[in-house]
């Protein structure tokens, strides 16, 4: 993903804004919090950094490489026996300079026939260079964070809903072809995502709010309310990160706003999807992304159990207990 600079009007008027009871298309609306009775599962932290090590041991899912096909392979197999169904598409998109690239998104459906839908993803290729890496920009890095981690978050969730089912139907997306973008061209990055956007899994695809995951691992990780996230999906930003902090996950879910807006893979889904979308990622309070981003250290040194589990702990409450 690439990053764009906003002035935002400032933290006093987003939880001003979080307080509308007006609906409008940017999903915000009722959103306090209900007391649940549900059970919610247990996240458990390791099967996701195990999920996530798995895909670095295939070394960088870069587009046209051995290791691309290799990954996408597992992700499959891994996920047929949990999601009620696995729609896998591959096609072949236009990167930089015209590149042509194979492209894999992977889908798992849970409970199809729920007209009440929840849309999460995660893209899982790797950038095919650390052009922000300070000693060698040349070097192709593991994304650990930047990638794996999402899809691991993904997977755990996928394995609980297969031993206890959500009520509602959710759709985990994973997305391939997103890092390849350069910044001098226009909607060269994301090209997985923008693909599903015109051609979703099911025709006439539809959901009530999607909840994108951008690093979610790294040691010491702080997500802050990004700003085309405000944009389009407030209200449902807004009751995730209620949920995240009632949880106990006030350091992770920061409300505060650093200035920051994303180009990243919501942005297709919320502009061509027309799904309120927002993004759980990694960022810098003063809106830079994390030290280790497109760097050859994103592995698995960064990684930690403590952030999967407040990030995968909070989408399982949200999933269960307060969907909407």
């Amino acid at each position: 993903m690439r990053k764009l600079w906003t002035i935002l009007a400032g933290t006093a008027l987003l939880l001003g804004a979080c307080h509308s009871g007006n609906n409008n298309n940017n999903g915000e609306g009722n959103t306090e919090t209900v007391v649940s009775t549900v059970k919610v599962p247990a996240f458990n932290a390791d099967s996701a950094y195990a999920y996530t090590a798995k895909q670095v041991s295939f070394g960088p899912r870069i587009p046209n490489t051995p290791a691309q096909e290799k990954c996408a392979d597992w992700l499959i197999q891994t996920l047929r026996p949990l999601a009620d169904t696995v729609y896998v598409q591959r096609t072949t998109v236009t990167g930089p300079k015209n590149i042509q690239l194979p492209c894999i998104n992977i889908i798992g459906v849970f409970n199809p026939a729920a007209t009440q839908r929840i849309l999460v993803l995660a893209h899982w290729d790797t950038r095919p260079h650390a052009d922000q890496d300070p000693a060698d920009k040349t070097k192709t890095f593991d994304g650990a964070d930047d990638g794996a981690s999402g899809v691991g978050v993904l997977l755990e969730l996928a394995r609980q809903f297969h031993q206890q089912k959500p009520t509602i139907g959710v759709d985990l997306l994973m997305t391939d072809v997103e890092d390849y973008g350069v910044s001098d061209e226009e909607n060269s990055y994301c090209l997985g995502t923008q693909y599903w956007a015109k051609h979703p899994h099911v025709p006439g695809y539809r959901a009530n709010y999607g909840i994108l995951l951008d690093m979610v691992g790294g040691r010491g990780t702080q997500f802050y309310m990004e700003g085309a996230s405000q944009q389009y999906a407030l209200g449902p930003m807004k009751a995730f990160w209620d949920v995240a902090n009632k949880l106990g996950y006030s350091d992770y879910f920061r409300y505060e706003s650093n200035g920051a807006a994303i180009t990243d893979d919501h942005v297709y889904v919320n502009t061509m999807a027309n799904i309120p979308t927002f993004d759980i990622i990694a960022l810098q309070p003063n809106g830079n992304f994390a030290p280790h981003w497109h760097t050859q250290n994103d592995n698995m040194k960064v990684i930690d159990p403590r952030t999967l589990k407040a990030v995968g702990q909070s989408l399982m409450q949200v999933i269960y207990a307060q969907p909407f």
